[in-house]
């Protein structure tokens, strides 16, 4: 059970801009936002965000459900996540 040891560890700086972008996304759209507006966001490639995503689910950082687009649920509580900050 390699992966548990993960789970209760804080994100990395890179990780809390997702979870913050991800958080601030749903408020502002009502909906999770989908790979494509966080790889326009960060100015990343779509296998960057995409192995970003399954990192976060991996440490538990995010719950969704595969094969439905704008799943993303971030389980972190809205108060430990940092700012997000313009890029």
């Amino acid at each position: 059970m390699p992966a548990r040891k993960f789970m209760n560890t804080a994100p990395t700086a890179r990780q809390g801009q997702f979870l913050a972008y991800i958080h601030q996304y749903g408020i502002i759209n009502g909906c999770a936002p989908a790979e494509a507006d966080m790889q326009r966001y960060f100015q990343i490639t779509p296998p960057s965000v995409h192995s970003m995503v399954l990192t976060l689910e991996r440490r538990g950082f995010i719950r969704r459900v595969p094969g439905q687009a704008r799943s993303i649920t971030v389980i972190v509580p809205p108060e430990s996540l940092p700012p997000l900050k313009r890029i």
